[in-house]
């Protein structure tokens, strides 16, 4: 029970990674928080099978690119749970696949953006409890596209870029209030986010990965999980692909 005691809010979570790394929290005592869009009946799932595993779960809806809704969420969080002790910045922003020269600047700014509010309202939401307790961690899900772009993912790769730097300049700043900020950065994982993508796109990555497969949810999560428990006490500003060693820092 690596975290039992804890108070994790996992943002975009009602599937994928977030859902993953929400069961994989609560399997090692944290009480979390599945932070959901739209997907509310999938959340509400999986609150009730945290809770009929023995964990404590709660679903709650917020737009995280809207401050006023992810204040209510916290606010919601810590009257029902406690105060946040691990957030972990998941949510993912949609955007479309294009080669540079036809892209839409609309469409690459409202990933940009979106990316990087749902970051910083969050983020800024749960410090404050961190810092007068001084301690917590701050874990944000990149991509191994920040640093490896792919064609077609400008606005994807620039995103996640200036979200692995936000990563780094808190881990600077609140690094002296005992607070924890890393980065994990997935490779091509299997997920109904990618289960668009050819076959033969899965199965190329999955040649060019030292460890001979894709991804999954859970590989990622148990990343999550080794930099949330207090046994990486002394690990911040970190940048950890998981990505089977097809990205070797």
């Amino acid at each position: 029970m690596l975290l039992d005691g804890k108070v994790a809010l996992v943002t975009g979570a009602s599937r994928g990674i977030g859902a993953a790394t929400a069961r994989l929290l609560a399997r090692h005592g944290a009480a979390v928080a599945i932070n959901f869009h739209q997907s509310a009946d999938a959340a509400a799932a999986l609150a009730s099978e945290i809770e009929a595993a023995g964990g404590r779960a709660l679903a709650v809806g917020a737009d995280v690119r809207e401050r006023p809704q992810v204040d209510a969420m916290v606010a919601r969080v810590v009257s029902t749970l406690a105060p946040v002790d691990i957030l972990v910045l998941n949510a993912a922003m949609q955007f479309p696949m294009a080669p540079f020269v036809d892209y839409p600047w609309e469409a690459f700014e409202a990933k940009l953006t979106g990316e990087l509010k749902a970051a910083f309202f969050c983020s800024r939401a749960v410090v404050p409890s961190m810092i007068e307790r001084g301690r917590g961690c701050i874990i944000a899900v990149s991509s191994g596209l920040s640093r490896r772009p792919g064609f077609g993912f400008c606005a994807h790769s620039t995103a996640k870029s200036a979200l692995d730097a936000f990563a780094r300049a808190l881990a600077f700043e609140l690094g002296p209030r005992g607070i924890r900020v890393n980065v994990v950065a997935p490779g091509l994982t299997l997920t109904d986010a990618t289960a668009g993508l050819p076959q033969q796109v899965k199965d190329a990555s999955a040649r060019q990965t030292p460890l001979g497969r894709n991804a999954t949810a859970e590989d990622v999560a148990g990343a999550v999980l080794a930099l949330a428990c207090d046994e990486a006490g002394f690990v911040s500003g970190a940048y950890v692909p998981v990505s089977g060693g097809s990205q070797m820092m």
